[in-house]
């Protein structure tokens, strides 16, 4: 296994060979509402009687509609990791892996750049993040920890979606491009984020108490039922008129079909948690 020092190396070595330009990206005048933007599968009502009654041309809106949404939500995803990055540039245990942050932080920006380039050219808006971040004391280590863990399940969940819907032809070029681009950088992303999510974990553990420990697995699993619960946004469902959107979120996010499919897409990440000691056992989702 590869020290966290030559994944280091090697990634930054291989973000210097990939590097890109994010305004060479062509952007069509105009979405063409005849396209699909997310693949139906991924849609957040698939699999629902919500879904089943949408006519075809309501489905393609709603599959827009949700491209803003997965956006919209790695825009803010992304200024809380480049916030956090930021804030351990240079600090005293970060000095190992320092210069692959430098790299983490220019591939995030341009993230931003293609996300936010496709939700204000073509949904003239950004949905709003509803996340509240409450202040609060943490045991040795558990800030990191709980930052990068955090990191980890948000891109691990993105990435999945970025594959699938980067492969799809079904779906419009400019969506299929930008789930490339960002998966091409989100692929070294993941191998650092399990490597120093582990490593932290290994270091701190064993002075933390049990219920410092505890404490941090229920955190872990709220998270990511937080994650999931953001995938099914009423602010979609009322732009495409749908009556009632509030029991349109609650009815979809409890609906069997949907239950499934947010844990076969965070099977991989769900796993790794817990082969590694940080989950006991599979949250509910």
């Amino acid at each position: 296994m590869r020290t966290l020092e030559q994944t280091v190396q090697r990634l930054c070595d291989a973000s210097r060979k990939d590097f890109t330009n994010p305004y060479d990206l062509t952007w069509p005048d105009a979405y063409d509402q005849e396209q699909w933007y997310t693949s139906p599968e991924l849609i957040s009502l698939y699999g629902t009687a919500f879904y089943t009654e949408l006519s075809d041309a309501e489905k393609k809106r709603l599959s827009f509609l949700e491209a803003v949404n997965f956006f919209s939500l790695n825009i803010h995803g992304e200024k809380a990791l480049i916030e956090g990055l930021a804030r351990r540039l240079y600090e005293k245990n970060s000095g190992i892996y320092s210069d692959y942050l430098h790299h983490f932080l220019d591939e995030e920006n341009k993230h931003m750049i293609y996300f936010g380039g496709f939700c204000m050219r073509y949904g003239g808006k950004v949905y709003p993040d509803k996340r509240i971040v409450l202040p609060r004391d943490y045991a040795d280590g558990e800030e990191d920890f709980l930052f990068f863990a955090k990191v980890l399940i948000f891109e691990e969940i993105v990435d999945v979606f970025n594959v699938r819907m980067s492969q799809d032809e079904r779906l419009a070029a400019i969506a299929r491009e930008i789930n490339r681009l960002h998966h091409r950088d989100e692929a070294r992303h993941l191998v650092f984020g399990r490597q120093i999510v582990n490593e932290i974990f290994q270091e701190y553990t064993p002075g933390w108490s049990a219920e410092v420990l505890e404490g941090v697995r229920e955190y872990l699993e709220q998270y990511l039922v937080a994650t999931w619960r953001e995938y099914y946004n009423p602010d979609v469902y009322r732009d495409l008129r749908m009556n009632k959107p509030y029991e349109v979120y609650e009815s979809a996010f409890d609906n069997d079909a949907c239950r499934k499919r947010r844990r076969e897409i965070s099977d991989g990440c769900i796993r790794y948690l817990i082969n590694n000691g940080m989950l006991e056992k599979e949250p509910s989702l």
